[in-house]
């Protein structure tokens, strides 16, 4: 009996290893971060104010056209405003906002991707000035003809008190009145990559 057990779980193992020996490797593509892009879009009650964060790198991993991991690193130090504000980013890269002097990476870590095919819903690991939150978007994702693949995200929601950014948050600060920003702010993700 004591063999037979023994046997069995010998057999289990073997299986086990063959199983994942013969598990797909997934296929990484490297984000050409000449083409691709982030853009953010910020609102107070006043108005609002849109602009772009470079991208440092990326990879995004497949199995045949499914998209199974992969992430971006942006540098918060190039945070630029659409209309050329000198004040704004210089105030956006300082503490009250993103700190990018002790803060100059954001990153973005992929944990599930649902669907299949273009449409997918990803969800993932977000860090912001040292704080990991777990978000989730509708993403798109286009085979090329030249042999790259584009990943698009054009609306992912952010609140940003969840990072520790609470400058004029009427969240936090009940009694700010109309002078407020909005705790949301939305990015659009345009990764362009290539095997």
């Amino acid at each position: 009996m004591k063999l037979k057990i023994t046997s069995i779980l010998m057999l289990a193992v073997v299986a086990s290893f063959s199983f994942l020996a013969f598990a797909p490797k997934a296929d990484v593509y490297t984000v050409d971060v000449t083409k691709s892009t982030i853009t953010w879009e910020g609102k107070k009650f006043s108005g609002g104010h849109n602009g772009t964060v470079a991208l440092t790198s990326g990879t995004l991993a497949f199995n045949g056209q499914k998209l199974v991991e992969g992430g971006f690193i942006a540098n918060m130090t190039t945070i630029k405003d659409a209309d050329g504000s000198a004040g704004l980013e210089k105030h956006l890269k300082a503490d009250d906002f993103f700190g990018v002097e002790k803060f100059p990476a954001a990153n973005f870590v992929i944990k599930k991707v649902e669907g299949a095919g273009a449409d997918v819903k990803v969800t993932g690991d977000l860090t912001i000035k040292g704080k990991t939150n777990s978000i989730s978007f509708p993403a798109k994702i286009t085979w090329n003809a030249d042999k790259t693949v584009t990943a698009t995200a054009d609306k992912i929601v952010i609140d940003r008190t969840k990072f520790g950014i609470e400058y004029k948050s009427k969240s936090i600060f009940s009694s700010i009145g109309d002078n407020f920003i909005y705790d949301e702010f939305t990015l659009a993700v345009k990764l362009v990559a290539k095997k």
